[in-house]
């Protein structure tokens, strides 16, 4: 599906709240599902990943693959998926990211892939992940997290963060 991307946008208010809603989000994600994070230093990208890890039932440590590019975490319920977690940080700007292995890492399970605007163009279905903070002038586990997504998978998975939000909110 093209056109407009469905969206959606959540403020959290601390790290453990990225955390649980990632891992709602992760409750539902399959074999070949892409979600490209994007977000400054500090910003949270690692806090969500470790989110997803829980929804998906993972049990080992998730630390961000910087220095290795990607770590994968293969999964621990049967019937459930690993999840593949990148890290473009450190790749060059023009560099083919195409031996990755990123086809595979999607065949066996989801991807997470923090600094993923870069595959933003390769990849132009899957689920956008935008996360804003830390700000100054705001406390300091505050954050803005935008979703959006063009395909029919990133549109579950925003009307998945739409109920989520739904659920959590304050009267």
């Amino acid at each position: 599906m093209s056109g407009v991307p469905a969206a959606v946008t959540i403020v959290v208010h601390a790290p453990e709240e990225t955390t649980a809603l990632a891992a709602w989000l992760g409750e539902a994600l399959v074999a070949g599902d892409l979600l490209l994070l994007e977000g400054g230093l500090g910003a949270g990208k690692t806090a969500f990943v470790q989110g997803l890890a829980k929804g998906l039932g993972l049990t080992g440590a998730v630390k961000s693959p910087t220095y290795t590019l990607v770590h994968e975490h293969r999964a621990s319920l049967p019937g459930r998926p690993g999840l593949g977690h990148l890290d473009l940080y450190r790749m060059p700007e023009g560099r083919d990211l195409g031996d990755l292995g990123l086809d595979d890492l999607l065949a066996r399970g989801a991807v997470a892939v923090e600094w993923g605007g870069r595959l933003a163009r390769r990849e132009p279905d899957a689920l956008r992940v935008a996360i804003e903070g830390p700000d100054p002038d705001a406390p300091p586990g505050r954050r803005r997290i935008a979703f959006a997504g063009r395909g029919a998978r990133a549109r579950a998975l925003v009307a998945r963060v739409e109920a989520y939000a739904a659920r959590t909110a304050s009267p």
